[in-house]
C-alpha cells in the first residue's frame, strides 16, 4: 500500500522512547520528514539522527509556551506540518478519591490544553492546503476508565471529547482527526505502572505483569511497533475516509465493542 506519506512533514512530541519513538520511526520509514520532541534533548537528537529525514528538539511540552516554540522549530526545520501526533507522558497513578484541584488542573493542562494549543497552531495551514492528519495517542481508559489512573482518565476523556467535536468540523477540509487507544503496550511507562501495582499488592513486578497479561485475551503486552503501525495507517492518504474514530490497539483488553 502506498501511504502517500513521502515528503509529508510530521510532528511527534514525546518521542524519545516508547510509543512516541515507535511512531516516529514508522512514519520515517514511509518517507516522511519527522520532527521528534522530548524533554531529554540528547536522547531525542540521537534517535532522530538514526532516521532518514528527522530532527530532534529538546522541549518540555508542559511549559506554557512550549506548543508555540515547538511548532515554530518544526516549521523552520521542514515547513508546514501535515501530520500532527498528539502524544505525551501520563500523570502519576492515584485513585479518584485522592484527586485535588491542583492535581486535576495539572492533568488537564498536560493531556488536554497543551494538545489543543498544538492543534490550533497547525490547523489553519492544514485547512488552507486541504489536507491534514491529527492522530492522538489516548488510552483504553477513555472507553473503560482504568483503576488507580483517575488523573489520566480525566485528562484523556477531555481530549477525546475535543477531538470528536473537531473531527466533524474539519472533515470537509480534507483533515482527519482520530485517536488510537493503547492497552498494555510494553513500554517504560507500563513497567512503572506494574511496579506501582506490585507495591500496592505486595507482589513482585514480574508477578504484577503476569497478572496483568492474564487479563488480556492475546495473552501478552503489545509491541510499540504494533501500535505505531495503526497510527501510520491513520496518518496515511488511504485513510482519508476514517475520521472521528477511537481505535483500540489492546489485544482485546476492553471487552465492549
Amino acid at each position: 500500500m502506498d501511504t502517500g506519506l513521502k515528503g509529508k512533514n510530521v510532528l511527534v512530541p514525546g518521542s524519545s522512547s516508547g510509543i512516541g519513538l515507535a511512531i516516529a520511526q514508522a512514519l520515517a520509514e514511509e518517507g516522511a520528514n519527522v520532527v521528534l520532541a522530548a524533554r531529554r534533548e540528547d536522547l531525542v537528537q540521537a534517535e532522530a539522527a538514526k532516521l532518514p529525514s528527522a530532527v530532534g528538539i529538546g522541549l518540555d511540552l508542559n511549559h506554557e509556551d512550549a506548543p508555540e516554540r515547538l511548532v515554530e522549530a518544526a516549521e523552520k526545520a521542514f515547513g508546514p506540518i501535515d501530520v500532527l501526533v498528539l502524544n505525551s507522558g501520563g500523570p502519576p497513578p492515584g485513585g479518584a478519591a485522592d484527586v485535588s484541584d491542583e492535581k486535576a488542573l495539572a492533568a488537564v493542562h498536560q493531556l488536554l490544553l497543551q494538545h489543543i494549543r498544538l492543534t490550533s497552531l497547525v490547523l489553519p495551514g492544514m485547512r488552507e492546503r486541504g489536507w491534514g492528519r491529527i492522530v492522538a495517542v489516548g488510552s483504553s481508559g477513555v472507553q473503560s476508565p482504568l483503576p488507580n489512573l483517575a488523573l489520566s482518565n480525566i485528562g484523556r476523556a477531555g481530549l477525546a471529547g475535543y477531538l470528536k467535536t473537531l473531527a466533524n468540523e474539519v472533515a470537509a477540509d480534507g483533515i482527519t482527526v482520530n485517536m488510537v487507544l493503547p492497552g498494555r503496550i510494553d513500554t517504560d511507562r507500563v513497567a512503572s505502572l506494574d511496579e506501582a501495582a506490585a507495591k500496592r499488592t505486595g507482589k513482585t513486578p514480574e508477578e504484577a505483569r503476569a497478572s496483568s497479561e492474564a487479563t488480556i485475551p492475546a495473552g501478552r503486552y503489545g509491541k510499540p511497533e504494533e501500535f505505531a503501525a495503526v497510527v501510520a495507517f491513520l496518518a496515511s492518504g488511504p485513510a482519508a475516509y476514517v475520521t472521528g474514530e477511537q481505535i483500540r490497539c489492546d489485544g482485546g483488553l476492553v471487552r465492549s465493542y
